[in-house]
């Protein structure tokens, strides 16, 4: 899309095309006495006019890659979110892995309890449920996998991602000098101000289109029996089809001016609005992390129970919750990794 605009903004610094016309009369008594001329000729602008759409047609090509560039941040963005859904599902599928074999263990042993009497059938139900719990968490987990790899070799035109791997990104401390960096590196205020260059260089072509239009030619009469062989000069004086053309062309650079200003209010409310989801989501998560390394190891509890110090109920409690906070703090994860994709997508 982008090549076929730079071609057709090219178009405007071609020539008209040359022309050329014949006229063969005779004469209304003696058809026999005929008159020929012949003429060709060429129309061009004036000659700085060709200057000044040089330069606009370089400004349309800076603008016209400008677009592409935010199209691009755009599929590329859009491909790291999938990216992190991905990662996110990865780490689930090890809990959930950790989960089904211990429920698996704990069923069999259970099982063996219940025939030599040691457990009843409600604590062995108990475990089935969660077996089968697990089971279908697991089973839903992978679907999810799976749909979002497809969507990310999709995204690459169907060509499979061999690994993915991102790390933390660090919480930027201060907003004034990340608002700065975002600010100056935003594809879509660059376009802006692409476009707008190109609205004032359109206002000096409309401008430069009251100079005259000039024609060259060659001329052959034989009126008078002999050949005459001459130069045609002429002269266009666009005194109606450029009228309102300058004012439609300021209109047009004060509308660009009016959406840039408008992008860049929107852009540092969005900043500011992940800013602020990135700073509370980052506290969260140091705050799960404190717990964690407070937390009872899993192994413990499974010790626990099978050595008859706490009920099936306190352990699937425990359990539980250790196992929800797990995957909270996955979900905090992928929320922060999204927002700080968002914030730097410039980046990209």
């Amino acid at each position: 899309l982008i090549t076929s605009q730079k071609l057709e903004a090219k178009t405007d610094i071609n020539l008209p095309d040359p022309t050329l016309s014949y006229a063969h009369l005779w004469g209304a008594k003696d058809k026999n006495e005929t008159i020929g001329e012949l003429v060709v000729s060429q129309s061009f602008d004036f000659p700085s006019l060709y200057a000044t759409r040089n330069k606009l047609n370089r400004l349309k090509a800076g603008a016209f890659d400008s677009q592409a560039d935010v199209f691009r941040q755009e599929k590329l963005l859009l491909a790291k979110e999938v990216c992190l859904d991905i990662i996110m599902l990865r780490q689930q599928k090890h809990i959930l892995e950790e989960r089904l074999r211990n429920a698996e263990e704990l069923a069999k042993m259970y099982a063996k309890r219940l025939q030599t009497g040691d457990a009843n059938a409600l604590e062995t139900n108990k475990i089935n449920l969660e077996l089968l719990n697990v089971k279908t968490e697991t089973s839903l987990n992978e679907t999810a996998l799976r749909n979002k790899l497809q969507e990310l070799n999709t995204l690459n035109g169907n060509i499979p991602v061999v690994s993915l791997h991102d790390a933390l990104p660090i919480f930027p401390a201060d907003y004034q000098i990340l608002k700065s960096e975002v600010l100056s590196a935003d594809r879509t205020l660059m376009a802006f101000n692409n476009e707008s260059l190109v609205a004032r260089k359109q206002i000096a072509v409309n401008k430069s289109q009251w100079l005259p239009k000039l024609e060259l030619g060659y001329r052959r009469n034989t009126e008078t029996g002999t050949p005459f062989n001459g130069v045609v000069v002429g002269f266009s004086f666009p005194l109606f089809e450029n009228r309102n053309k300058v004012k439609i062309a300021k209109a047009q650079a004060l509308n660009i001016d009016l959406q840039k200003d408008n992008a860049s209010l929107q852009v540092e409310s969005e900043l500011a609005q992940l800013y602020r989801e990135a700073k509370t989501l980052h506290t969260s998560m140091e705050e799960y992390r404190k717990t964690f390394q407070a937390q009872q190891d899993l192994a413990l509890l499974k010790q626990a129970l099978t050595g008859g110090q706490i009920s099936m109920i306190e352990y699937f409690v425990e359990v539980s919750v250790i196992y929800q906070s797990h995957q909270n703090y996955l979900q905090l994860e992928n929320q922060y990794q999204k927002a700080m994709a968002r914030i730097y997508k410039s980046k990209l």
